[in-house]
């Protein structure tokens, strides 16, 4: 083999006959055992590359693991598929949904889409407790989670309606008694029925959300025999990776294509489950324990990733999650021995309040980089429970000059340069949108200086004429001549995107405005200069241009008006975009959402705004409940909510490689004193008081400002 693999590594890989469950602890390079065990199952002849099926969760994942695979084979291109379940699935339906009644060629919603769709036909429901007289759209989102939910655990409209029906509550148990016990049981009806309604509004527009790929597959195999065999006999080998997330339809589904031949192998630690429903990540492996009862067990606890010290605090806080651990469950040690170079080194900084901490922060990271002559800004790693704590540490770190990237999932129609894009459309629909006009006036390319404005501003103003009109007044405004040109190169752009707005798409009317205002160039120019902020905006318009072009794709004769109807059923669902993180930025360090950091490693890792409500964060409730009776999930009987923010705090914990910083304060505005977080508590670090220091004390990199300088 090429790579050495230590002990429990090599059993996993040369294990190729019957069920295998590999419990892969954090950094013990559960990829490297997947890949070299394809790589074996080839080189023994036991399967050809198209023969082994192997299941993930992400794009990235897949991708990863398809190039190490074709790497290890020599071979290039082979077709064995390395897919996400819903790739995967999306292609069963494609070629087989004829079989079973649907369309093959669907078209898949996301929850935007599943909202608007929803919205369109919200008469059609007959709602009234999921349906507020003041606000009909509030719950919207929620039922689509309910349905999505239904679906995961293959509960099926009729199965829904059928127990609504029969259910009998006992008023005994049911709050305020007799009466509650009736609107509990309309309650269930109506959700039923608005879950049938929403499945055939779905079919009557050739439509499918993500829970219905895998839905529909498994009712495919499970009702056409046929198909079944041949899909069995086509895969020899099925590995699944990350299997401790897998819901109840996903094991199904997986159940059904392994069959009886049972050379299966799943790949999971229920210690970084940050994704199953309501805690159910052991339930799936003891399932799958008792599904195949000659299943082989490997522990893969030696980690390459993290220094001891930070490996047992981590281990010493998941530990208060028993007995609801694997490691419990099976008997088995789950105590990670690290095999990298140092012992790590963890602490714990507290402060007065939330100002000082992100100072610390940031001055922490400056003195690590000066001290550690082999780091790069890529080795560290802020992480925040939610992305609304990210902003302070933004704003710091771009105080300091320091680069930074903030791996936000979401916010891309919050984003300046999609808002100038935005704007430049609405003019073409209405174009004495006087805000629209203001924020194009203020482009930092144009030369449009504030005295301008103020001049324009006013003289507008004071003859009571609208913005558009006074574009074209402009040479009349005693402005500059910079000003007037910019004035009038507006007026003529709007001109010009009104008249092709009426046989163009808006891809080809952006890409028009966006070339003769001059804001590719400006973009261009500004990247060759290394400016950051504009590196960064030119994924965004990237993405942002995507989008529009994916529409185009989807909509017959797609126009700028109908594109911004959609736009704005998009934003009136509360929708902010998605924003996909790009692969190649610059050196920069990074800060994320812990749920994002899944997967990766950092040398320095700091964990920020480690008070009770922010981490662990508050429960914020489960939305609308499927009912107990029609879940197959075994459930954990511990306080879940805390549980699963242990979970997140653990993987957290185990990003980092060289240093670990857990951070705090006192006071985040509000009137009393935050606690510190009990997951601090429960690790019993001690806590170190710095020299308390303000925001203002952030000096720049010198490096940086030397640069700025000449």
């Amino acid at each position: 083999m090429d790579i050495a693999l230590n002990k429990a590594q090599k059993e996993a890989v040369m294990h190729t006959d019957g069920p295998l469950l590999i419990v892969a602890g954090a950094g013990t390079g559960k990829t490297t055992v997947i890949t070299q065990k394809i790589a074996e199952i080839v080189a023994k002849k036991l399967a050809k590359p198209e023969e082994i099926l192997a299941l993930t969760f992400t794009e990235k994942a897949a991708q990863e693991m398809q190039d190490r695979i074709e790497g290890l084979l020599n071979t290039g291109y082979t077709d064995m598929q390395v897919s996400t379940f819903h790739a995967f699935c999306q292609r069963l339906i494609e070629n087989y949904g004829l079989d079973i009644g649907i369309s093959n060629q669907p078209r898949l919603l996301t929850e935007v889409d599943a909202w608007i769709l929803i919205r369109q036909n919200l008469d059609k429901f007959n709602l009234n407790y999921y349906q507020p007289m003041g606000n009909p759209t509030k719950y919207i989102h929620e039922l689509i989670k309910h349905f999505s939910k239904c679906k995961d655990e293959m509960i099926s409209p009729a199965d829904y309606l059928d127990y609504a029906k029969n259910v009998k509550l006992d008023a005994d148990h049911v709050p305020q008694g007799y009466m509650a016990s009736i609107d509990e049981k309309n309650r269930l009806e109506e959700i039923a029925a608005a879950y049938h309604i929403y499945n055939q509004i779905l079919l009557d527009n050739n439509a499918m959300d993500f829970s219905d790929l895998i839905y529909y597959s498994v009712k495919l195999l499970e009702e056409r025999k046929n198909v079944l065999k041949k899909i069995q006999e086509r895969y020899k080998y099925i590995l699944v990776d990350e299997f401790q997330d897998v819901n109840w339809s996903q094991y199904r589904l997986v159940q059904l294509l392994a069959g009886d031949k049972g050379n299966l192998t799943v790949v999971g630690d229920d210690d970084q489950s940050i994704y199953a429903f309501r805690g159910a990540s052991v339930s799936n492996i003891m399932r799958f324990k008792d599904d195949y009862k000659d299943v082989k067990e490997v522990v893969l606890n030696e980690n390459y990733r993290s220094g001891q010290e930070i490996l047992d605090i981590a281990y010493k806080s998941i530990k208060n999650n028993d007995p609801d651990r694997l490691e419990v469950k099976l008997n088995i040690n789950k105590k990670l021995v690290s095999k990298a170079e140092g012992a790590g080194i963890v602490r714990h900084l507290h402060f007065n309040n939330g100002e000082d901490e992100t100072a610390e922060v940031v001055n922490e990271i400056m003195n690590l980089k000066d001290k550690d002559e082999t780091a790069v800004w890529d080795d560290f790693a802020i992480l925040v429970r939610a992305n609304s704590n990210a902003e302070p540490f933004a704003q710091a770190l771009e105080k300091a000059k320091i680069p930074y990237e903030h791996l936000a999932s979401r916010g891309l129609y919050r984003q300046p340069i999609v808002l100038d894009c935005v704007n430049y459309f609405k003019l073409l629909d209405n174009y004495h949108e006087p805000t629209a006009i203001y924020r194009l006036l203020r482009l930092p390319f144009w030369n449009f200086t504030e005295e301008d404005m103020q001049k324009f501003l006013n003289t507008a103003k004071r003859k009571s004429i609208p913005y558009y009109e006074a574009l074209k007044s402009a040479p009349q405004f005693g402005l500059s001549q910079e000003g007037i040109k910019t004035c009038l190169k507006l007026t003529s752009l709007i001109d010009e995107g009104v008249k092709k707005a009426r046989f163009e798409p808006p891809s080809i009317v952006l890409y028009n405005f966006l070339d003769k205002s001059d804001y590719l160039k400006y973009l261009a120019r500004s990247e060759n200069e290394g400016a950051r902020d504009i590196i960064r905006q030119i994924y965004q318009l990237r993405q942002w241009l995507d989008y529009i072009e994916k529409y185009e794709q989807n909509v017959a004769d797609a126009s700028v008006a109908s594109f911004m109807e959609h736009y704005q059923q998009i934003r009136e669902s509360g929708d902010d975009g998605q924003l996909y993180i790009p692969t190649d930025t610059p050196d920069s360090v990074n800060i994320m959402t812990v749920h994002m950091s899944k997967g990766m490693e950092f040398k320095y890792v700091f964990i920020v705004n480690m008070v009770e409500q922010k981490f662990p964060s508050r429960s914020m409730g489960s939305g609308i409940e499927v009912p107990i009776a029609l879940i197959k999930e075994q459930l954990p009987e511990g306080d879940i909510h805390y549980q699963e923010e242990r979970r997140l705090f653990y993987v957290a914990a185990t990003r980092a490689k060289s240093r670990l910083y857990f951070t705090s304060a006192d006071d985040y505005g509000g009137k009393t004193k935050r606690k510190i977080s009990r997951f601090l508590d429960e690790i019993k670090i001690e806590k170190e008081e710095p020299n308390n220091l303000k925001v203002e004390s952030i000096v720049p990199v010198k490096k940086e400002m030397e640069k700025n300088e000449t």
